[in-house]
């Protein structure tokens, strides 16, 4: 089983919300004591946390779906329900958190950094909440929403300061070794580095980074060996060094065609190119190691590389070597720190929340059939969070909808009564056919809403006609009609105070 792994998909789940309570106040005495339900808990978080005592993801390869804990429900008495467990992931720093699209969300730096990765669903309203003036004692709650579902992908990008990078045995390892603490595995055969290794090394008062990746080859760009892999660890480097073999056995290398190679793949890999370089002649202890080192050397300075001849295992160059990496990191980091001072400042305002608006968009899916699509953060949270079972919480989302003015621009948009119209997209999407209203509120029994109902009853200017027909002793039906029509007419702001400003008695 591997112990190193720096890529993994991590499958993350919010906890859901917990619905609130529909609920009355019942006490001896009190038999109408008003609405008592309590709000339902809000989901769990999944946080990602950069953790330094960590340094691989095999924990997520192991387990790579993780959720937050659910919120509980509201009960009556305005008891609200408890809210769910977060959930915090610790990983390495230097994490890097992108869609599997290739969308970069963030990249973790810095010890305690934090990162909501799946937010967790909000609780619903109880009816306590929902109650109004109007609205005295709602016979509906609000559900509770879904916790964020997401798919992510984590990479390890090693944060040091020098990258040292060369063929298989070429003393990378051994040289880690002797300039700092780091104790790698060191082996008389290729590819004895299968992870990175990272080392302090001290130089003066200077400290800094040093990264040892596994060995690249002709190729590596195009996945053979097992550099491609590992060289997103040395992205984050401030300069780069060229490990190179001067006592190789293989007749076809040597030092200038291996560092010709390790540049076309790094060039193949891209975004490298602006790193400083340090080419070191390793093996120098060696008499034909120390040949081959002088004999290149003059080339190297005619390139211009600045070149070091080292020896990991006699200490030889290895002090040199050290403070000019040191310089060079010392440069890095002045530099970047008049970037980030010259860097002007950005004042982020934050919207309201779940202010994004909505949108209306006709959709041809017939010869001659439109149908109209709803799109909006707010608009979709809200049909999510409706009781679809209850008339009366279909009502409240009719009116939510007709206040934000979704009505108005379906009539815009074209769509008449009956037309069909789509809140959503995807599976979750609701879909219903349209019939237009004032956005009043319609008042009715606990649970129901008079536009849901068939209602053939009489209006009440029909039943103060017919009283009035009645006092008159007309039995006809044409009388009857006639008496009505002149009632109406002659009375009509007599009708109008008594059926009030609402229109109905």
């Amino acid at each position: 089983m591997a112990t190193f792994i720096d890529r993994v998909v991590l499958h993350v789940q919010g906890g859901n919300g917990g619905h609130g309570c529909s609920s009355v106040h019942r006490e001896k005495f009190k038999p109408l004591g008003g609405p008592d339900g309590g709000n339902g808990g809000n989901g769990g978080d999944v946080t990602l946390v950069v953790d330094t005592s960590v340094t691989t993801l095999i924990d997520f390869h192991r387990i790579p779906h993780r959720s937050g804990g659910n919120g509980r429900p509201g009960q009556g008495d305005h008891r609200n329900g408890a809210a769910g467990e977060h959930l915090e992931l610790h990983v390495p720093e230097g994490t890097v958190v992108s869609l599997a699209d290739g969308t970069l969300l963030t990249d973790l730096v810095g010890e305690g950094t934090r990162f909501v990765v799946a937010g967790g669903g909000r609780g619903g309203l109880g009816n306590a909440s929902l109650a109004s003036t109007r609205r005295k004692a709602p016979g509906f709650a609000l559900l509770g929403e879904p916790g964020a579902a997401r798919d992510v992908v984590l990479e390890l990008k090693t944060v040091a300061d020098v990258g040292l990078v060369g063929f298989p045995s070429a003393g990378k390892s051994s040289l880690i070794a002797s300039m700092s603490a780091a104790r790698p595995k060191i082996a008389d055969y290729p590819f004895t580095t299968l992870e990175p290794n990272l080392g302090v090394v001290r130089a003066g008062e200077m400290v800094f980074t040093m990264a040892d990746v596994p060995g690249l080859i002709p190729g590596a760009s195009q996945g053979k060996g097992l550099g491609l892999e590992f060289l997103r660890h040395i992205e984050r480097c401030a300069a780069l060094v060229h490990v190179l073999d001067c006592a190789t056995l293989e007749s076809n290398r040597d030092p200038l065609k291996d560092l010709d190679a390790l540049e076309h793949e790094l060039e193949q890999y891209g975004g490298l190119q602006d790193r400083p370089r340090v080419v070191v002649l390793n093996k120098t202890d060696l008499p034909e190691g120390r040949d081959m080192a002088e004999m290149v050397l003059p080339d190297l300075h005619a390139r211009g590389y600045s070149t070091f001849l080292v020896s990991a295992v006699s200490r030889e160059g290895l002090r040199e070597l050290g403070f000019a990496l040191a310089q060079i990191v010392m440069d890095a980091r002045a530099a970047k720190a008049v970037v980030d001072a010259a860097r002007p400042r950005i004042t982020v305002t934050p919207k309201a929340i779940d202010d994004t608006g909505f949108s209306v968009s006709a959709e041809r899916f017939g010869e001659n059939e439109y149908r109209f699509r709803v799109r909006g953060e707010r608009i979709e949270r809200w049909t999510r969070q409706t009781d679809f079972s209850n008339d009366e919480a279909v009502g409240y989302l009719a009116d939510r909808l007709a206040r934000a003015g979704v009505e108005i621009e379906l009539i815009k948009a074209g769509a008449v009564a009956g037309s069909e119209v789509v809140i959503g997209d995807g599976l979750n999407a609701i879909i219903f056919d349209w019939q237009p209203t004032a956005g009043d509120l319609h008042i009715g029994p606990r649970g129901t809403d008079s536009r849901l109902v068939e209602d053939n009853r009489p209006r009440a200017y029909e039943r103060l006609a017919e009283r009035r027909a009645r006092a008159a002793h007309v039995s006809d039906e044409e009388l009857l009609e006639q008496a009505r029509t002149e009632i109406l007419t002659i009375e009509s702001g007599e009708v109008q105070d008594y059926l009030g400003d609402d229109g109905e008695d």
